[in-house]
């Protein structure tokens, strides 16, 4: 149990906040510019501002690139047509082409949206070019910026999210294993008829793990503090005012779950399959809002999906208690009925 308490969370934090992103950095791109002017250039040199675009190589013709697409060595081809500066002169248009490798959906659609976004700034700047200067470039100068996350930064929305995984894992992988390491050892029939009542067996299998997850909610808070940079706006009380009940749901799952098998290797398989399912559909990696309807409806009954969208509230947009009222009563409920379950299989199977 010490390195799932102490080794795994450390390593979840630093290696997930980092690795689990759907930020698209590295876009591989191969040109084909059979047009060779001033104009294709430019076009091309906008490519090359962002960072987040490589140009892998040149090419003479679409088949040769799309043979670079097909491989995987690019990402996507821009293809610049011969006459591309002189329709652009003479017609005042052309036409020029990006394909995109969209085996991944969302990488290509966010791809697909930068490309675009790049054509449409040369776009504005040949249009200011032809009507004579800066006076003419828009009616309107927007300004715009973000709340809660100013600077986009994917960890500040991923890294509160990976602390509930932590806290998750504590209380319901150690807690399962709990019961049922008595079993196997064979010590539960000596404590089934010791004088310690029902309610105090339950408190001293459960109360370890609720202190260790809280201390480890706090080493996960500091290190996001420190290395991230997360940003800590609400109450930290408020923090762990709901992950302590939260934690109750967790550690009274875990508990059933012990009372039900006769090994630990049963009590981690089943508490990893639920604990699968909860998290994928938590709004850890998506959306909530972006799932079916019928998922949606499945995520009432998801602590994991309630305790994440608290913690998220709370640290990045400081929410207070009335904001988070309605998910912190459903992770109440569903802590009682999680202990309840516990103590009455426990009764039952004593």
């Amino acid at each position: 149990m010490l390195p799932v308490i102490f080794v795994m969370p450390v390593l979840q934090l630093l290696v997930l906040a980092f690795a689990v992103t759907f930020e698209i950095r590295n876009i591989n791109l191969v040109v084909v510019d059979q047009d060779h002017t001033m104009m294709s250039r430019a076009l091309i040199s906008k490519f090359k501002a962002p960072t987040f675009y490589t140009i892998k190589g040149y090419s003479q013709t679409y088949d040769l690139a799309a043979e670079q697409l097909k491989v995987g060595k690019a990402h996507q081809v821009l293809v610049i047509p011969e006459g591309f500066e002189k329709d652009l002169v003479k017609d005042t248009k052309s036409k020029v082409q990006l394909v995109t490798n969209a085996i991944d959906g969302s990488a290509a659609a966010i791809m697909n949206a930068y490309g675009m976004n790049i054509i449409m700034d040369y776009n504005q700047d040949l249009v200011v070019e032809t009507m004579g200067g800066e006076e003419f470039s828009q009616p309107f100068k927007i300004s715009y910026s973000y709340w809660f996350n100013p600077q986009l930064n994917y960890t500040t929305y991923m890294v509160p999210g990976i602390l509930a995984l932590l806290v998750t894992i504590i209380g319901l992988f150690l807690s399962s294993m709990n019961v049922v390491r008595e079993k196997e050892i064979g010590t539960i029939e000596q404590i089934n008829v010791s004088p310690i009542k029902k309610y105090q067996f339950v408190a001293g299998k459960l109360l370890p793990f609720w202190f260790i997850a809280l201390f480890e909610l706090a080493f996960g808070l500091t290190l996001a503090h420190i290395i991230f940079d997360i940003p800590m706006i609400g109450s930290l009380w408020l923090v762990f005012g709901v992950a302590s009940v939260y934690l109750f749901a967790t550690l009274g799952i875990g508990l059933f779950i012990s009372t039900l098998v006769n090994t630990q290797q049963q009590a981690m398989f089943l508490a990893w399959f639920f604990a699968v399912v909860f998290i994928m559909m938590s709004g850890l990696f998506t959306p909530v809002e972006s799932m079916p309807g019928w998922a949606q409806q499945l995520n009432l009954i998801n602590p994991i999906a309630y305790f994440i969208r608290m913690l998220r509230m709370i640290l990045l947009k400081g929410s207070q208690f009335s904001d988070i009222s309605r998910p912190f009563f459903s992770v109440v409920i569903y802590a009682v009925i999680a202990l309840t379950l516990a103590v009455w299989r426990y009764r039952k199977v004593s």
